[in-house]
């Protein structure tokens, strides 16, 4: 499997911050976020077992960074499959396996901007041509069988430009 794969869900949108976009089987959510030790301490400190996974595999003095975050999410079941960090120190995306024990596997990727280009239009391109595929190695298959092209292509335009928009309005 490529990447890190951890025991524990990423952290959540915050609701406030989070603009999501219908686009018929899935969700899309446009958030973004700054990312420090204490609101992921804060995300897990219900879960022992999950806030202890944190610390041991958090680099020293904790993870930081900031960026525009994209949330593929099931319409009907509001699970996030996918997530895209469009962040400006480590970029990265995620496949949120869920199984059926309930138990969360989180596979976050590094991005390759050298061979990959800009982040932003890598997303964009993958969320156009390779929605289906990725939404299927995350578990989401029922997700990706429903999904219509024809629904989600001008919700794509809405997103990627909520996207840019927030990343230059925090540049």
């Amino acid at each position: 499997m490529t990447g890190t794969t951890y025991n524990i869900p990423p952290q959540p949108p915050v609701a406030a911050n989070n603009h999501e976009l219908v686009a018929g089987a899935v969700t899309f959510g446009v958030e973004y976020r700054k990312l420090d030790p204490e609101s992921l301490r804060a995300t897990y400190a219900g879960n022992e077992e999950q806030l202890a996974e944190l610390e041991a595999r958090s680099p020293e003095g904790g993870f930081f960074d900031t960026g525009v975050s994209i949330h593929v999410c099931g319409s009907d079941d509001g699970y996030e499959y996918l997530r895209f960090d469009v962040f400006d120190d480590e970029p990265h995306y995620h496949y949120v396996h869920r199984h059926d024990d309930g138990e969360i596997e989180n596979q976050v990727i590094e991005f390759d901007a050298t061979a990959n280009g800009d982040m932003l239009a890598w997303v964009n391109r993958c969320l156009r041509d390779r929605l289906v595929e990725m939404l299927e190695a995350a578990g989401g298959g029922r997700v990706a069988g429903r999904l219509d092209p024809k629904v989600i292509e001008p919700v794509l335009d809405d997103v990627v430009a909520m996207a840019d928009a927030a990343r230059r309005g925090h540049a």
